[in-house]
């Protein structure tokens, strides 16, 4: 069969589509933000092959999505950007098993000092010997200097994920929290006129009676309006501390704790800060004004415990190793490999083996400037669909449909011939290879191209184009065509800088010394290969430096009223959230349904119409619509909820309607058919007329958080961010690669906003990779050479036309 074919497609936007998409072709499929590609290829088509293949195996009762039939289906492999482990225990070598292989040499060739006789000794020149005490063996080795008997260092002791390998003090995470102890209390203050930061309200109040029943317990009251200052060391023990605490103990040795909070059973200031993050998980965002992360101060950052961050092969610890990038590490491989004899190589040969294929893999997909010790949380959309399509170059599978979205990412123009070479083997390993793509060159190397459009939302969901590129070019129909056919246009009418932030001396990561001036009152581009330091220039040192080191110094943040960071991770990917609660436009819904002659009737309140909460919600799906169908070996499928039918609430608040319509049907319009919907509701209408002016107009109300890519997930951000910021304050935008997502025909109404943003007075720095947003900013600070250990120089500052003619960059280049 030379074709796969979707017959009849009406999942999400789609309006009846049927397409023939070539086999054994890498396709391309293009269009606006919203115009229907993910539906297509991966609810409708990925969706449609897992289940012919599990029901194939006995697996049955597996749903359907919404489409008539897929002839021609194959085993399918999606590879998303938002597929990641969000543990911050996972690193790149823990995810791609080379840290594993490395633990196995440190293990085998290890050097270490003998504990009795001081000599270096190595692993692959002493005695094994291995004994069972009980159910346990253990395994030990002799000193082929002085005999003697000792615990051999073994792979569980490389691993900062076990109680044998890890730092005990910051138990393998390399950090530690601290509490920024003169943000949380004001000692100037009395507790009266608000001295604990996070006492606000009657929780406040409430706080402050316990600690006075504490005072009067233990014989030291204070009298209200006594500054904190004035305090004695006991007084400040019961209130830093708490009751429990030893520092409270040993100074009351003789008065037990009181037992409950009427007799002053006061938890303490700290302790209530450290529950509370021990509720997030160690997740500091919430709490940043009152914590910071510290580098382990018994580790310094290695996460090993003392005796295994030792062990040296040729000369190297293994936490020195975590930190080289990959090119670096490859070539240590390839130099530990020749190096060895015949008997060392017999104890690691399938390790190294197995490391320099891996790391090779990574190399030809543009990452070699990534290290081991990279937390897989930190990684772009891009790079983490580059990590799994790195493990998919060596198999020689064929006759699978693998499906991308936007696998260029966060990859720098020079890359991208690098990963449509891999894209294109699959292709000739006789695999179908369809991705989701807006870059040009992608869309340039296709096979075959298929435009959906010819809009976004309701106004997308058709097959406007297809065809080969010269083709899709000569349709004027299709949007893309229309793109691919015009000129780059250039922004000629720079802004004057209003000012500028200073930044000093920037080491952090990659960054050599930099010294560089950033233009206020402007669009900033901050440009330069993957890896290169631009993120760690934006949000390591201009977000977080101060005034007053001597390193990664800042000068001249305090002319802003505020600084917003906007990250690729910055929202919540909680499958509760969606557009519509995270914007919180729905609190604002909610209380117009409340507020129904229907509803004041029935006695319903805004409460009840949130799926997150009991009491309108149904009971059976808790509000989501839909249940999880455990698939045992397979990944969970979902499953509409049998008792709503996927309403997400009780069939009594459906039957309140606001102008025709229920609660659901409303979260199932787009931002721009609320817009229109709710036009005589002015706080509703404010949040999305922004959230239609960062180019979100198609999204759906109730779209889950889950579902978005990163670019629109900062562009959601954005918007809200914009929500409650008061007319006249000047604000510093950091964002990171917005473009994300966005058709060049959606980049342009971005470009729209942010330069209104420049306009007002606001300072927005973006670090990007898009051609397109780079030529429209006022100012291009560009970083290189190349990623890793060859980055993190200042190549070039000045306007987009100056660096066009510089020409000695790669951005310039691509320019």
């Amino acid at each position: 069969m030379s074709d796969i074919s979707i017959i009849g497609a009406a999942e999400g936007n789609l309006k009846n589509i049927s397409l023939d998409i070539p086999r054994n072709k890498l396709v391309v499929f293009t269009g606006l933000s919203g115009s229907g590609k993910s539906t297509l290829l991966i609810d409708v088509l990925y969706n449609e092959c897992q289940r012919q293949y599990l029901e194939a195996m006995a697996f049955q009762g597996i749903h359907k999505p919404k489409v008539e039939r897929v002839r021609g289906a194959s085993p399918a492999i999606v590879i998303t950007q938002t597929d990641a482990n969000r543990n911050p225990r996972s690193t790149v070598g823990t995810m791609s098993d080379i840290y594993t292989d490395l633990r196995m040499v440190y293990e085998k060739l290890g050097s270490r000092r003998c504990p009795y006789c001081g000599e270096l000794i190595s692993a692959a020149g002493c005695r094994e010997e291995t004994e069972k005490k009980g159910n346990d063996f253990y395994v030990y080795m002799y000193c082929c200097k002085c005999g003697r008997r000792m615990d051999k260092i073994t792979r569980t002791y490389f691993s900062f994920n076990t109680r044998e390998g890890a730092c005990p003090t910051c138990e393998g995470l390399g950090r530690i929290h601290a509490i920024k102890k003169e943000r949380t209390v004001d000692e100037k203050l009395s507790l009266e006129d608000g001295a604990v930061k996070y006492w606000e309200k009657q929780y406040g109040k409430y706080q402050l009676s316990v600690l006075h029943q504490a005072f009067s317990h233990y014989g030291v009251p204070v009298e209200p309006g006594t500054l904190v200052e004035q305090f004695d060391d006991k007084r400040k023990a019961i209130l830093y501390y708490g009751v429990e605490s030893d520092e409270v103990k040993q100074a009351f040795p003789h008065i037990t704790p009181p037992k409950n909070t009427a007799a002053g059973r006061f938890e303490g200031v700290y302790p209530i800060l450290w529950r509370r993050l021990a509720d997030k998980d160690g997740d500091v965002k919430q709490l940043e004004d009152y914590f910071e992360v510290k580098e382990c101060p018994d580790c310094r950052g290695e996460r090993l415990c003392e005796l295994s961050r030792s062990v040296t092969v040729q000369g190297l610890r293994l936490p020195q190793l975590s930190l080289f990038s990959l090119d670096r590490l490859y070539a240590w491989v390839r130099e530990l490999h020749a190096s060895l004899d015949e008997k060392q190589m017999e104890f690691v040969r399938d390790y190294l083996t197995d490391m320099e294929t891996k790391i090779s893999r990574f190399l030809k997909v543009g990452l070699g400037y990534l290290s081991l010790d990279r937390q897989t949380v930190t990684l772009s959309g891009g790079e983490l669909q580059r990590l799994r399509l790195a493990a998919a170059l060596d198999s020689e599978i064929t006759g699978l449909i693998y499906i991308m979205d936007e696998p260029t990412a966060g990859l720098h123009p020079k890359d991208t011939a690098g990963l449509v070479a891999i894209l294109k083997r699959l292709r000739d390993l006789d695999n179908t290879v369809l991705v989701i793509e807006h870059d040009v060159d992608v869309i340039a190397s296709a096979d075959y191209l298929v435009d959906i459009g010819p809009g976004s939302g309701k106004f997308g969901g058709e097959i406007v184009a297809e065809g080969t590129l010269e083709e899709i070019k000569q349709q004027k129909e299709s949007v893309t065509g229309r793109y691919l056919r015009r000129q780059p246009v250039w922004y000629t009418r720079c802004r004057k800088p209003a000012g500028a932030v200073r930044i000093e001396n920037a080491d952090k990561f990659n960054l050599k010394q930099l010294c560089v001036d950033i233009p206020t009152g402007c669009l900033v581009g901050v440009t330069g290969p993957s890896g290169s330091g631009k993120s760690t220039l934006v949000f390591e040192v201009l977000a977080k430096g101060r005034a007053d080191t001597q390193k990664n110094r800042v000068l001249g943040k305090e002319q802003f009223n505020r600084v917003v960071e906007i990250g690729q991770a910055s929202i919540s990917r909680m499958k509760r959230s969606n557009v519509a609660t995270y914007t919180e436009v729905y609190t604002e819904i909610r209380a117009v349904f409340a507020g129904t002659q229907a509803a004041v009737n029935a006695g319903f309140s805004a409460k009840h119409f949130s799926f997150n909460t009991a009491g309108g919600r149904c009971g059976n799906c808790e509000g989501l619509g839909y249940v999880d169908n455990n698939m045992l070996f397979f990944a969970n499928t979902q499953v509409v909820c049998p008792v709503c039918g996927g309403n997400r609430f009780k069939e009594e608040i459906l039957a309140v309607k606001y102008k025709g319509l229920s609660v659901k049907e409303v979260l199932d319009l787009s931002v721009d058919e609320a817009a229109e919907f709710f036009s005589e509701q002015a706080r509703i209408r404010k949040t999305l007329s922004l959230l239609q002016a960062v180019g979100l107009g198609y999204l759906q109300l109730g779209q889950s958080l889950t579902k978005l890519s990163g670019g629109e997930g900062q562009r959601l951000k954005l918007a809200r961010e914009l929500v409650g910021t008061p007319q006249g304050r000047r604000s510093l935008y950091l964002m990171d690669e917005p473009t994300t997502g966005l058709h060049p025909q959606d980049i342009d109404h971005f470009l729209v906003l942010l330069n209104r943003l420049a306009d007002a007075g606001n300072t927005v720095v973006v670090v990007e990779h898009n051609q397109q947003l780079i030529r429209s900013c006022d100012w291009v600070i560009d970083l290189g050479p190349e990623g890793g250990e060859k980055g993190g120089c200042i190549l070039f500052e000045g306007t987009p036309e100056e660096l066009k003619r510089a020409g000695h960059t790669a951005t310039a280049e691509y320019l």
